[in-house]
């Protein structure tokens, strides 16, 4: 364990082996880290905040304070996070609400650029990209392998599915569904997201499902169980299409985008 002297490290937290923090960093009491991670500078770790292992903390980033939520009284509340993340500069985690699920989760290999912000009780899944100064309101879900562009704000209680994708500078307001490719203000979808699927050796018979699936779910004026029965009578079954139409039948309390443009390609 290497700690700066420097660093304000209370003497109940709890720091496995090869724990490094360095100058001016300030760990809370009720905070544990796992073993081999890296607190950089001046960052501040607090709150009920459970981190696991060989996670990288960057300068001035700010983990488990309290939810800037109105409601909020004191409450043992909570931030748990997995292992092998990087919070690059001015990254803010804040904790759980009583109202909500009283825990912030972030799970493995997450990459959170300078000055991204995950609200009080988000699901942030596996894999995940968070571009800088992206924003998720409170009690969003974000699947695995989603890409969120910079300056992009998405609504609270919002899910994005897997491997969506998000353009830079967006205004996320309902679900965006898992595969597919959104961007703008208003936000509209664009097709699958041909290319993060291809580099996640996504076979091409599902992504040319996917494809044929977005023209009928999303280019067809169409009610949404019309659209799933026409989906399945044309559309050749597989994983990654069951999962887009489970993810439509089931949307939040948002609802599911199905505003699109036809750009989806052959």
């Amino acid at each position: 364990m290497e700690i700066h002297p420097t660093a304000i490290i209370s003497p109940h937290a709890r720091l496995a082996e090869g724990v490094v923090i360095h100058a001016y960093s300030v760990i809370g009491p009720h905070v544990s880290i796992g073993q081999g991670t890296v607190v950089g500078p001046h960052a501040v770790i607090d709150g009920w905040t459970t981190l696991g292992a060989r996670n990288q903390i960057h300068p001035f980033v700010s983990i488990g304070q309290p939810p800037q939520d109105t409601s909020y009284q004191g409450e043992e509340t909570y931030v748990v996070i997995g292992d092998d993340n990087i919070f690059k500069e001015g990254v803010t985690v804040h904790r759980g609400t009583p109202r909500g699920k009283t825990v912030t989760t972030i799970g493995n290999h997450n990459f959170f650029m300078a000055y991204a912000h995950v609200a009080h009780d988000c699901i942030v899944d596996s894999h995940v990209v968070m571009a800088n100064a992206a924003t998720l309101g409170g009690h969003v879900h974000v699947g695995d392998h989603v890409s969120i562009g910079g300056l992009t704000a998405v609504h609270q209680f919002v899910r994005l599915g897997v491997y969506a994708f998000i353009g830079g500078m967006s205004a996320i307001r309902k679900d965006v569904p898992p595969f597919m490719l959104a961007s703008g203000n208003p936000v509209r979808l664009y097709g699958p997201n041909v290319v993060g699927l291809r580099r996640a050796r996504i076979s091409r018979e599902a992504i040319h499902g996917l494809k044929k699936s977005y023209r009928i779910l999303f280019r067809t004026p169409m009610l949404l169980e019309d659209a799933v029965a026409r989906l399945r009578q044309e559309v050749e079954p597989g994983a990654e299409v069951e999962t887009l139409v489970q993810f439509m039948q089931n949307p939040s309390r948002r609802g599911v985008m199905r505003l699109g443009h036809d750009s989806s390609g052959d």
